[in-house]
């Protein structure tokens, strides 16, 4: 499954970390260069930096300890080699990332929306919408939609971020389990005010995560539309999150 579209900074300085265990520049065991080091040698941003060994760490490629530091735990025995945007948009946590809440509103659910959610046509449900940027530059557009049951007791509709991602504000307090998730990948237009937001001329397509996370009913608890600027194909994938 391969995106059209260039993977983000942290993901390629992970991919690069990665390459230098596999070859053995980094052996098993070894402390990782620090968060530091990592910004002199790459050139990149220290929140960049930190993505990238959170990735490393999520994945099994390394760990951290107190006392340590980030150690090199080696290839994992079973590796991902797909970019999971759908899980890192439920995990993400609004407050810990680059970027800002856009908008948090009530709004007439969109027609694929309300296919995915089960709803009907004209039903209001909250938008949570968040730009995730990259040294200044706007790189995804996140607009998570929620149906009224699950928005009820809840802060989804604040203005302020979420301290913790949305799965887990959820799982905690709804008491509810998100099992599973669908990806559908298309590519079009953006509105205008979503290539205003990513800073995309005329005429420029975004690649469309359409991510509907389910609990093991398979009930729809929300729905996500991940933009990145792209070209590409329409693709579906499925996947458990635990």
């Amino acid at each position: 499954m391969a995106y059209e579209v260039e993977a983000p900074k942290y993901v390629r300085l992970a991919q690069t970390i990665q390459r230098r265990i596999e070859d053995g520049t980094y052996p098993p065991g070894t402390r990782v260069p620090s968060e530091n080091q990592l910004v002199q040698a790459f050139g990149m941003s220290r929140p960049t930096v930190v993505r990238a060994l959170e990735l490393l760490k999520r994945d099994g490629w390394v760990e951290s300890r107190q006392g340590f530091g980030t150690t090199v735990r080696g290839r994992p025995a079973v590796v991902e080699q797909k970019d999971r945007r759908g899980r890192e948009a439920l995990e993400r946590n609004e407050s810990q990332i680059p970027g800002r809440l856009v908008a948090v509103d009530q709004v007439p659910v969109p027609a694929r929306i309300a296919s995915a959610l089960g709803l009907p046509k004209r039903a209001q449900v909250l938008m949570r919408q968040f730009l995730v940027e990259e040294e200044g530059e706007a790189v995804e557009l996140v607009s998570s939609y929620f149906p009224a049951d699950l928005v009820e007791g809840t802060e989804l509709e604040s203005s302020e971020p979420l301290g913790a991602g949305v799965r887990e504000y959820l799982e905690t307090r709804k008491k509810l389990r998100f099992d599973h998730v669908t990806e559908r990948v298309s590519a079009r237009l953006p509105g205008a005010g979503e290539a205003e937001l990513l800073g995309l001329a005329d005429g420029v397509p975004v690649l469309s995560v359409l991510v509907i996370a389910h609990d093991a009913s398979g009930r729809a608890l929300q729905v996500s539309d991940v933009l990145l600027p792209a070209d590409g194909q329409e693709l579906e994938d499925t996947y458990r999150l635990n």
